[in-house]
Parts: structure tokens; sequence; C-alpha cells
């Protein structure tokens, strides 16, 4: 009798043994798919994160999770962040994660983008701190100050490129970043180019971001940026386009009128009305473009008008009889294509 007891006994307690090892070794996952994301707010408690876990269906045995976090001490040192859980991992993978606090990072594409709110609107979309936040930060001139920038050349810190960083990176953190990774693109040897044309490295890119708006032909951009710089050397208005559609906040305009210059004739970016370049970029340009501006070539172009062919690429001329036989072309082949 006593060993059917404890045979019994050894019985039960190996089958409880071998549940406890598969609930805990085993797959505990049990939602759709490959992989589920899981994002632990700042803040947020054991509570909130076993509701979130409930309510999408993720684990398989939520009893023996929680007993299991609680032994690691997970309800008392809950790390925010991005955790992604695949399909298959078992408790112990996941307790161990999240104990460990090892977030899954967030890859960051950043590619060009107009203004500043644009720019919120993406990086809200990707991290924890919302587009207000980012903005927030990006018009706040106590921020910035320390950086050497201000509201209006605040983007001149953001360098296209791919930004793996934590969902949980703050505002300022993620500013702090972005500058860094803008001082290390600005080389010694970019720097030195940068001053060879008489330009501080703001200025360059708040150049390049005009030539960004202006054209998508990286081999004529060297060029075009001659006919800017010989502008500013002569102390002629730039008279770019892009410059009236950026103060407008209005890109969808095709041919610039009296009208849009009028209309936006007292914003400091109207490069008609306004000498000199506008006080910040009009858009992120690519890492390409600000090395064609760095690489301006010598010209003495004062002028440039879209070539009647179409191809998007430009005629320049250094005096305006030339550059109106360009515009005249242009206009012709442009008339003729709207009759057709």
């Amino acid at each position: 009798m006593i060993k059917k007891i404890l045979l019994s006994t050894l019985l039960l307690i190996l089958v409880i043994g071998a549940y406890l090892a598969w609930a805990v070794f085993g797959s505990g996952t049990s939602f759709a798919g490959k992989k589920y994301e899981l994002y632990i707010p700042t803040g947020a408690n054991f509570d909130e994160l076993l509701s979130t876990l409930e309510r999408d269906h993720v684990l398989k045995n939520q009893t023996v999770f929680k007993w299991m976090a609680k032994r690691m001490e997970i309800p008392e040192k809950l790390k925010a962040g991005k955790y992604e859980i695949e399909q298959g991992t078992s408790l112990l993978q996941l307790t161990r994660t999240l104990h460990n606090g090892r977030q899954t990072p967030v890859n960051m594409v950043i590619t060009k983008m107009r203004t500043k709110e644009d720019f919120a609107r993406f990086a809200g979309k990707q991290l924890e701190c919302d587009s207000s936040a980012i903005l927030s930060y990006l018009y706040n001139a106590d921020s910035l100050h320390k950086y050497g920038l201000d509201s209006n050349t605040a983007l001149t810190a953001v360098i296209p490129n791919t930004y793996t960083m934590y969902w949980n990176t703050t505002a300022p953190r993620l500013f702090k970043r972005l500058y860094g990774e803008s001082q290390k693109f600005w080389t010694d040897e970019r720097k030195q180019k940068a001053s060879r044309l008489g330009l501080s490295e703001t200025q360059v890119y708040t150049l390049a971001s005009i030539l960004e708006e202006e054209t998508n032909k990286y081999d004529e951009m060297p060029t075009m940026a001659s006919v800017y710089l010989n502008r500013l050397k002569k102390g002629m208005r730039l008279s770019a386009d892009p410059t009236v559609k950026y103060a407008l906040r209005n890109f969808s305009i095709k041919r610039i009128t009296f009208n849009h210059i009028n209309s936006s004739a007292d914003s400091p970016y109207n490069t008609y009305r306004h000498e000199g370049l506008p006080p910040g970029p009009i858009c992120i340009p690519s890492q390409k473009t600000i090395d064609a501006t760095l690489n301006a070539a010598a010209t003495d172009y004062i002028f440039f008008c879209a070539k009647p062919d179409f191809s998007g690429y430009h005629n320049f001329a250094s005096n305006e009889q030339d550059h109106l036989k360009n515009a005249k072309a242009y206009q012709q082949a442009l008339d003729s294509l709207m009759i057709k």
C-alpha cells in the first residue's frame, strides 16, 4: 500500500515536473503570425503588461509567466521598450529578455523631408515620444542653443541615413544622436571644401536643400550650385523658386508667379525678395546632394532654365541675353506641348 502511494506520488511529481518543463522551456506563444511586437510604455506597470499580453492572446500560459516574472523581479524592475517576440519563444526566453531589458532596435530610415512638422510626424510614428514632443524640442531655443542651432537651422543636424535606436528614445536623446552623427558626417575634408566656398556647414546644408528641390539630376548639381554661389558673390538675390514654395508651405505649386512671390514677400525664406541664403534649409537634402554642393563647379553662370526637351536637365547662361533665349525656347516647347 505504501509502495503504491509512493509510486503514485512520484508519478504525480514527474507529471508536474514534465508539465512545468514543457511550460517553461517549450513554446510559450499563442499568437498568430511569425512574431509579435510588444510595446511597454515608459511608466507602465506589471498589471498593464499582463493586460496587454492577455488582450492580444500572446502567451499559452500566463499564470506560469506571472509566476516566473515575479521570481525574476520583473514587476519591480519593468523596463520600457519594444520587444519583438518570435513564434515559439519559451517563457524562460521571454522573462530573461524582459528582465535584462533586451529591446529590439528600431531602424529609422531618414530620407528627404521638407519641414520640421514632417520630420516630427515621421519620427513620432516610430518612437514612443510623439510628434508634438519632437516638434516642441525642434522649436525650443534653449534646447537647441547648446548645439549652436535655432528653430530655423535645427534640421541641419539631420543627415539622411539609417539610424538604429530604441523605441523609448526621448526627443532630447533623439536629437543628441542625430547631431552626433552629423558631426561625424562633417569630416575635415568636407569642412575644408565648405571653407573654400566661403560657407559654413549650415550654409552648405541650406544651399544643398535648395538644389534638392530644384533638380534630381545629381550630375548637374555642381553646375547648379555654381549659379547660386556666383549670385551670392555678386550680391544678387538667389531667386530660387523652391524657397517661395517653402515660404507659402505649398509644395504642389508647379510654376511660381508674381502673385506667389508677392504673397510671400514678408517671409525671410522668399529669396526673390530677400538677399542671401534663407535662414535655414527648406528640406532635408541627401548626402549626395550635400557633396554635390561642396563640389560646386567653377563657372561664370548666373542663370539656368529647364531644357526644352523636358529631360529634367537645364541650360545655363552667364548673361541675361542668353538666358532669355533659353527661356524662350523652353516656353515655346511648353506652349507646343500644351497645344498637343
